[in-house]
């Protein structure tokens, strides 16, 4: 009888000791649908994303795929997530973390007639998960980009025009952090052979994105509304909070990350909030702010650089980093890098998206571009000129300011369409990178071969993030 009590306590501790080791691991939980689960691959097991983050991650985590091919986030889709042992899987799984990756089903015809239910529906899944005892973030990652409008039933239009806006108001008005694999796919048609699911390499993507995520060592950051002493409206941007409020009578905004990286990097959007925000929000993502302030339409004068000045300055007592990532895009070159030759202490890098690097190009149009005959009058009045003949003698544009600008010794990188019909860049982005790099400075060109002045930036917007993370040291 002794022995038997004996052995009996043996598996006991044994037992407890595995309930431990299990217990110490990070669990990672993935919700989604047939992309999750791995359907069309060859070995779902190995090239899952899921199952890919459990290799990138390792022994101290364990990644659970609990995805349903066809699933959907409507309680009353045409295959409810929520009627899935795989649902009741993750409410027993004591989650440290749950990513949820539902929404491209919800997109076909036949589940049109309940998507007035989708925001409650993704809110109340949200609730179930984080009432669980063991208290699991929950991240949500938006759908990837499909690319077509008739496979498996499924709508890329539909998915970007009308889904992931209902995606970002939940993450808004829950507070929650959100990924986007939307954009991450935007260039990657050909490892979707089917329009819709990822290859084992696009599942590797996924992978890779959602490791980078799990080690960032992002922390809450403060609530800068505290700091701002004038009336302000706070609103979504893209499913962040954005602020908006006066600064000397001119447009200014804040978008705060839900998480905040060490130092409190920022960007520093010179014009046209908002337009193209696929960069911005890969930022947000990462922790960076975005904050603008607007002095159109000054042209980057001395008044211009005045307010930069100050709004800087108000900056710097909310605790943002000293050096701001510059972002210019068309006309707003002319801002970003006016401001930056008189502060080259104060950036980290430049963005530059088609931008205006030479005023008598445009809006002049002194060369081969149409120019802008408003826009043209608007800076003679900016810079005092009473005529054409007087500004032939300006030499204010950032293609005058070589020297200036490379004092900074910070990093550039220009994403310019070859074939750009308003702002040539054989009159702008190519002479200025010849100067700057006879000059000593540091620059580089994405070209897009047939890309015309519309749309800027890149589909997929990682070449853009990727040179801003390492001229910022993140």
């Amino acid at each position: 009888m002794r022995r038997i009590f004996k052995v009996l306590l043996i598996l006991l501790v044994f037992i407890t000791a595995e309930e431990g080791y299990a217990q110490s691991k990070t669990r990672i939980v993935c919700v989604g649908n047939s992309i999750t689960f791995g359907s069309g691959l060859k070995d779902r097991a190995r090239e899952s994303y899921p199952a890919q983050l459990q290799t990138l991650l390792g022994p101290d985590f364990e990644v659970m795929n609990l995805g349903v091919s066809g699933a959907t986030m409507l309680k009353k889709g045409n295959k409810p997530y929520w009627k899935t042992k795989e649902y009741q899987q993750v409410l027993s799984s004591a989650p440290n973390l749950v990513f949820i990756k539902l929404g491209t089903n919800d997109s076909k015809q036949i589940n049109r007639a309940e998507m007035v239910s989708f925001v409650a529906d993704y809110k109340d899944m949200v609730h179930s998960f984080q009432g669980l005892a063991s208290k699991p973030k929950v991240v949500l990652l938006l759908p990837l980009k499909a690319f077509s409008e008739t496979q498996f039933g499924i709508s890329s239009a539909y998915l970007k025009d009308s889904l992931i806006p209902m995606v970002q108001k939940v993450a808004y008005e829950e507070r929650l952090e959100l990924l986007d694999l939307y954009s991450l796919f935007g260039d990657k048609e050909s490892l979707l052979a089917d329009k819709v699911h990822p290859n084992a390499v696009g599942d590797g993507f996924i992978a890779e994105r959602l490791k980078a995520y799990v080690l960032q060592k992002n922390k809450p950051g403060k609530d800068l509304s505290t700091k701002i002493k004038v009336p302000l409206k706070r609103r979504s941007f893209y499913g962040y909070e954005e602020l908006d409020f006066s600064f000397k009578g001119r447009d200014a905004r804040i978008v705060s990350p839900k998480q905040v990286a060490k130092g409190m990097p920022w960007v520093w959007r010179a014009r046209f909030f908002g337009h193209e925000p696929q960069a911005d929000i890969a930022l947000l993502e990462r922790g960076f702010h975005i904050v603008y302030c607007d002095v159109a339409e000054l042209f980057g004068n001395q008044e211009a650089i005045g307010i930069w000045n100050d709004f800087y300055r108000s900056l710097q007592k909310m605790g943002f980093a000293k050096k701001a990532v510059m972002e210019g895009m068309s006309r707003g070159g002319v801002y970003v890098y006016n401001w930056a030759a008189v502060n080259p202490d104060k950036v980290a890098c430049v963005y530059a998206d088609n931008p205006v690097l030479d005023l008598k190009s445009w809006p002049g149009g002194k060369g081969t571009g149409p120019g802008s005959k408003d826009s043209w009058a608007i800076f003679l009045k900016d810079y005092g000129y009473a005529n054409d003949a007087e500004a032939e003698a300006f030499k204010g544009s950032p293609i005058d300011k070589i020297g200036a600008i490379v004092k900074g010794k910070y990093p550039m990188l220009h994403v310019c369409g070859d074939m750009d019909e308003v702002v040539p860049m054989t009159e702008n982005s190519l002479p200025f990178a010849e100067k700057i790099k006879a000059a000593g400075g540091e620059i580089q060109l994405i070209h897009k071969p047939e890309g015309k002045h519309h749309p800027h930036s890149l589909p997929n917007p990682q070449p853009i993030v990727d040179f801003i993370l390492k001229a910022t040291g993140y």
